[in-house]
């Protein structure tokens, strides 16, 4: 039993506002929803209710033992139209920070997770020459209402997503064309010339996704700070644990070059990286290479020893601490799941007594929800929701992840 977290380490479980919230109108993920074509499988709609939910929402979280809840608050409400700020938008989000101090839960804030107003995607969304400017004034007003209340802040979430999803080749080939048929609809649609989104890139524009997302980073860093200066702040990317079989090493250092390598560098002026961790893949001489054994929902072994691998590797290159911002598992059998949290805490703990700074852990996701282009199929929730009704039940492997915080966390206090 591991007794390395420390008194401090934040254990929480993550959402996001347009997964989980429902009636995100003014974003440009609804408007590409309700695009013909689309590469969406279906729409969003009420997600899982929770703009109106969540006061249970964090009585559950509280209710699980955990000290942390990580969400996003949605620009495309607080600004849904440019110049437009929504006092009411702000008041609910304040609502919710207040609501996790009531329950002892430390707010974890996601500035940008994905979805961003339709008007900021119509008129060339990151790679517009004032994105940059426009999302910094997001995160000014955002922290002028109740940046006093966060714990950390989250600017960007997963910048990185689409060059690992193309590097593991995780989407269809069909899927790009499909993607590209879709956006040029989309800026018909919206009258414009170009129409984006954080998660629906064509391949030819990630580069300059890239440096739009880098600058709009460190351009909310700063309007952060200037708020705050003790407040940490980071960018969560997407990581799988790379790992090198005989011969594989330049195989896996490439990946690492493509997909991690740049964040991990930009890292290094913020208070922590942010790891999102769902598998490990491996890099034999040829290539990847796929172990028998079970599988995860994306197709990948089950192997939570993952985690660990992803957090050792972004300290190792990034030097500063690390928020693991997600970690869960797609698949339909809990049991599954039951099974792979205690040991991938066990593991993750390992490595932070070794010396492997950690902030913190946040599982994704608090329940079933809204799974981007996937639509509601994918199941990574700890609750189960019911369509029709939003009713939220627990599966077995949300007593799991209480158990096994209160465990540590008595472990901690006992050392």
């Amino acid at each position: 039993m591991s007794t390395a977290f420390p008194p401090e380490f934040l254990w929480g479980v993550a959402t996001a506002g347009h997964q989980n919230e429902g009636g995100n109108v003014d974003s440009d993920i609804w408007f590409l929803e309700h695009t013909a074509p689309t590469l969406f499988r279906e729409p969003s709609g009420s997600a899982c209710n929770g703009y109106e939910l969540w006061p249970a929402d964090l009585d559950t979280v509280a209710g699980m033992g955990l000290t942390a809840f990580r969400f996003s608050v949605e620009w495309a409400r607080i600004e849904p139209r440019r110049g437009e700020v929504s006092e009411a938008a702000l008041d609910h989000y304040e609502r919710v920070i207040d609501g996790c101090h009531e329950r002892g839960l430390a707010p974890i804030v996601t500035f940008n997770h994905f979805a961003s107003p339709h008007w900021f995607s119509a008129a060339g969304s990151w790679l517009a020459s004032d994105s940059a400017e426009l999302f910094a004034a997001q995160c000014d007003r955002v922290m002028g209402r109740f940046g006093d209340r966060i714990a950390a802040a989250v600017t960007l979430n997963e910048p990185n997503l689409e060059q690992l999803l193309q590097a593991g080749g995780k989407l269809p080939l069909a899927a790009e064309g499909l993607k590209i048929e879709m956006l040029a609809a989309a800026a018909r649609a919206a009258g414009s010339d170009r129409y984006f989104a954080s998660n629906v890139i064509p391949a030819t524009a990630q580069d300059d996704f890239q440096a739009g997302f880098t600058a709009a980073h460190r351009a909310a860093r700063e309007a952060i700070k200037a708020h705050r200066d003790d407040l940490p702040v980071g960018v969560s990317i997407a990581m799988s644990d790379e790992v090198a079989l005989p011969g594989g090493e330049r195989h896996r250092d490439a990946r690492r070059a493509a997909v991690y390598d740049h964040w991990l560098r930009v890292a290094r002026d913020d208070d922590f990286i942010g790891v999102q961790n769902y598998e490990r893949t491996y890099h034999g001489p040829n290539g990847e290479v796929i172990p028998d054994g079970p599988r995860n929902g994306m197709g990948s072994a089950v192997e939570p020893a993952a985690l660990a691998g992803a957090v050792r590797y972004a300290h190792e290159v990034a030097g500063v601490p690390v928020l693991v911002t997600e970690h869960g598992i797609q698949t339909d059998d809990d049991g599954l799941r039951a099974g792979f949290i205690p040991a991938a805490l066990d593991a993750l703990g390992e490595q932070i007594a070794v010396g492997t700074p950690v902030l913190g852990y946040c599982h994704w996701t608090l329940m079933d929800n809204f799974e981007w282009i996937f639509g509601y199929g994918p199941k990574l929730g700890l609750l189960s929701v019911n369509r029709d009704t939003f009713e939220r039940t627990p599966k077995p492997s949300a007593g799991v992840l209480a158990e096994q915080v209160a465990r540590l966390r008595s472990a901690t206090l006992s050392a």
